[in-house]
């Protein structure tokens, strides 16, 4: 399926078809979860999944460390999962850990990797793997990021048609480590800043903050919707898991640059509209729950949808 985007007014996605199943919706795989060190690292990785099938993917595939994998199930049951073997410290089994991703990947549409992962010899090797490979739309967030920012020879094998979603935190360790300038926390600079990572990296840029930047390096965009209660924890996740969600659903194979930046606007604006739309139902500026959030994403989405 392609895309089908028009900013001109409102936001439309392809209607859904009427007789389409879970294979038509396409697959997500996340990649989390961190059972080695302190905190153990469960709720990323369900959540990221959680908001996935709550944007409207068919299915999704949590790869995660085998000690937690239970955990993260009971609280995303409708996921599947598979297991990456650990050592006897709950470290990933560096000379397994690698092959049972890879063939976890076979048949998935759209991968997301870091939420929760941790940043270890062992989670870094699955992070070059990923980036590797490039028939794949591929989410990089969180520790991946953190990963990608401690080996800055990476950009030499970055090959995968990706969307990075750094924080301001995340952002400048990327930064300090590819040798981009500008702020990430600069009003003025922020859409310069996620524009000159995406030229370095030849991906899309996610820079998220208040006025969340969308770059592929040419055009940038910067969302005018949000709301303060998005400031906790796990809604970056969220966002991953939708982002995701909704490459698997829209973009086919790799998909170009082109395609990449206008599903990310698209789930941007999701994102955002959502935390509204909690603000304004709730009556508050604060205490939501990153699980609400993943509640309010149909609703959100349905209204940019085309119908016929």
């Amino acid at each position: 399926m392609t895309t089908d985007l028009d900013f001109s007014g409102v936001v439309s996605l392809p209607a859904r078809p009427r007789a389409g199943h879970k294979g038509t919706f396409g697959t997500v795989a996340i990649i989390g979860g961190s059972s080695h060190a302190p905190p153990t690292m469960v709720g990323a990785p369900a959540l990221c999944a959680t908001a996935a099938l709550r944007a409207g993917c068919g299915l999704c595939r949590i790869i995660a460390p085998h000690p937690i994998l239970p955990a993260i199930l009971t609280i995303c049951p409708s996921a599947t999962g598979v297991a990456l073997p650990v050592d006897l410290s709950g470290a990933l089994d560096r000379g397994h850990a690698t092959e049972i991703m890879e063939r976890a990947l076979v048949g998935c549409d759209a991968v997301a990797i870091g939420p929760g992962l941790g940043v270890s010899e062992e989670s870094a090797q699955l992070v070059v793997r990923i980036i590797q490979r490039d028939d794949t739309a591929t989410v990089i967030d969180a520790d991946a990021l953190n990963a990608m920012a401690q080996i800055p020879d990476l950009f030499r094998d970055f090959r995968a048609p990706s969307v990075l979603t750094p924080h301001p935190g995340e952002f400048a360790r990327l930064a300090a480590a590819f040798k981009v300038g500008f702020s990430p926390t600069d009003p003025d600079e922020r859409p310069q800043a996620a524009a000159a990572l995406a030229r370095r990296l030849g991906c899309v840029v996610v820079l998220k903050g208040a006025g969340t930047c969308v770059s592929d390096g040419h055009r940038t965009w910067v969302c005018d919707h949000g709301h303060p209660c998005l400031a906790t924890a796990g809604t970056g996740d969220v966002l991953t898991g939708l982002l995701a969600s909704l490459l698997a659903q829209h973009i086919a194979g790799g998909g170009s640059h082109s395609g990449l930046y206008e599903i990310a606007r698209v789930a941007v604006e999701a994102h955002a509209r959502a935390g509204e739309a909690w603000a304004q139902r709730e009556q508050a500026s604060a205490g939501l729950l990153a699980s609400e959030l993943c509640d309010l994403l149909p609703s959100v989405l349905e209204p940019m949808r085309a119908h016929g």
